[in-house]
């Protein structure tokens, strides 16, 4: 009757962990939107007016993270930080910043240039899966910079990277929120200080 019970116990262990790990499976891909603050970088002006675009591909960026079953697992909404950041960098950076809706906008303001930034890359590293104690973003950009009739000035890439460790954060969302933040704001500096350093606009800044 024992060996009966002990039996009838292990088949319902099993039973239930296969039902939770059902219940799992079935559920969506959670999300997370990131969220942060941008300090406004100490620099001098460059004494130019500057639109900048924002396509849709920027404004609604996500980035799917798969799972090691190819099950859609994590969710990062993170188009609306990378407009935040640049709204924050580029009136530091020229004396004057104008958003528009499309280049044809663009191309009926009186501006030095138009600037359209995309994004070409984003990459996530887990804890769970690289077996470190610590969350990693990286992004890689495409910074492109436009006459007002839509031709090419310079077009460049940046890479920003950010990492943040387990142990700061209760929640895997908080820490990928974090380690991009951090990938962020690594771009705004590295863009801000580097801009002029193209070759290509550093060509064109001192053609005007």
């Amino acid at each position: 009757m024992k060996l009966l019970n002990a039996t009838n116990n292990g088949i319902l262990r099993k039973i239930t962990v296969l039902f939770i790990a059902g219940l799992l499976s079935a559920c969506g891909a959670s999300n997370v939107v990131i969220q942060g603050n941008f300090p406004t970088p100490n620099i001098n002006k460059i004494p130019l007016s500057v639109a900048v675009y924002y396509d849709e591909s920027l404004r609604e960026f996500a980035y799917m993270e798969y799972s090691e079953t190819g099950r859609e697992e994590i969710n990062i909404e993170s188009g609306l930080s990378h407009m935040q950041l640049f709204d924050a960098v580029l009136p530091a950076m020229f004396d004057q910043v104008i958003p528009v809706t499309s280049l044809e906008d663009a191309a009926s303001r009186n501006v030095d240039a138009v600037f359209a930034p995309a994004i070409e890359e984003f990459q996530l590293a887990l804890p769970a899966k690289t077996k470190l104690d610590v969350y990693e973003v990286w992004i890689k950009y495409n910074m492109r910079l436009l006459t007002s009739e839509g031709d090419y000035i310079a077009d460049w890439v940046l890479t920003s990277y950010g990492k943040t460790p387990t142990e700061t954060f209760r929640s895997v969302e908080d820490g990928i929120n974090e380690a991009a933040v951090v990938a962020l704001r690594d771009l705004a500096s590295s863009f801000s200080l580097s801009f002029a350093q193209v070759p290509e606009v550093r060509d064109w800044l001192s053609n005007l």
